[in-house]
């Protein structure tokens, strides 16, 4: 009885370890890899996109395959992340096209102003878009990088210090911070833009060096900290937006065993999922509390309307005459209009 009762017991033990075994076996095998992932400022809903892939590729690994994602610009400065990539000093990292234009000259028509990103869905079809049109692809094929996937930026607003701009002409003479096409919409509108980092911002609205600073709205003037300085916030000038990709380097990706880029591929469509919705929630607690403590400046649609006719469509033809014979910048920015079912006129 007593070595029936044993044997019955081992096999209990086996199957239960078994039946372990099989729930903690990785989705998909392979070597352990380690990347190391370049970022900048602290964990917010800017690179929560990016935390879910890191999550995703490891838990689907079984912890074989690790992204360690690396804030406070530990590994580079923001500027010089398409640098490192290049040199191999870490296999990927966060970027932002206006932080360094003639390096991604043609990823600056993400940047031209009141591009038709109505909404959530808009955004994400554009940009997916662009990341795949050739000369966006051989830019970036240059610093031995690949574009996976956006931050997929909300659109930006303008927080400030001192008079808030009420009317249109009111920008005239502010110093703000504004890169790419929305810098120069903002220049037509008689401001003086500057392409400050956005680390850089706080010091510099605290000092009165910069009057304005245009973030993507509400998640990173909170995340930056500038409703601290600042006295109003505009609420629907929404003059366009940047582009910040997380970028590969293509000799790192090209080096995996394909079953982890088949991963890095299939798990992509959940993790922008994630980006978008850390926007959204961070909205639900922001806004409120701009509106409890700053000045909220709102425009007629027909103050809208000029500003659109003033600094919009100028300003995208003189960037693709600017960029004539240097890529296909005229169908880049038809692109960005078919792709949601509109026509660039």
């Amino acid at each position: 009885m007593i070595k029936k009762l044993l044997a019955t017991t081992a096999l209990v033990a086996f199957a239960t370890t078994s039946t372990m075994t099989i729930a903690q076996a990785a989705e998909v095998e392979g070597p352990e890899v380690k990347w190391n992932v370049s970022l900048w400022g602290k964990k917010r809903a800017f690179t929560a996109g990016f935390e879910k892939l890191a999550e995703l590729v490891s838990a689907k690994t079984d912890g074989k395959f690790t992204m360690t994602l690396h804030y406070g610009a530990a590994l580079s400065k923001s500027r010089e992340n398409l640098d490192g990539i290049s040199v191999g000093a870490f296999e990927a990292a966060m970027t932002c096209n206006f932080y360094h234009p003639k390096k991604n000259a043609a990823l600056m028509v993400l940047t031209m102003p009141f591009l038709p990103m109505s909404g959530w869905d808009d955004n994400r079809k554009i940009r997916d878009a662009v990341y795949a049109h050739p000369a966006i692809v051989k830019e970036h094929a240059q610093w031995n990088a690949m574009l996976y996937m956006s931050s997929y930026l909300p659109q930006y607003e303008f927080l400030g210090k001192g008079e808030p701009p009420m009317k249109l002409e009111d920008w005239k003479g502010k110093t703000v911070r504004a890169g790419g096409g929305v810098g120069k919409a903002m220049k037509v509108m008689g401001a003086t833009p500057t392409s400050s980092t956005a680390t850089e911002v706080y010091t510099g609205v605290q000092q009165g060096t910069m009057d304005a600073a245009s973030f993507p709205f509400t998640y990173s003037h909170v995340a930056y900290k500038i409703h601290e300085v600042t006295d109003w916030f505009t609420a629907n000038l929404s003059p366009g937006t940047s582009d910040c990709p997380l970028v590969f380097s293509k000799s790192a990706f090209d080096g995996l065993p394909e079953q982890y880029q088949k991963l890095l591929m299939d798990v992509k469509d959940e993790a922008a999922k994630a980006q978008i919705q850390a926007y959204i929630d961070i909205d639900k607690v922001n806004l409120p509390m701009l509106e409890g403590k700053l000045k909220k400046v709102t425009y007629t649609e027909e103050q809208l309307s000029a500003f659109r006719a003033a600094a919009g469509k100028p300003v995208i033809d003189a960037w693709i005459k600017e960029n004539e014979g240097k890529f296909d910048a005229k169908g880049l920015v038809e692109l960005v209009y078919s792709t949601v079912g509109r026509k660039y006129e």
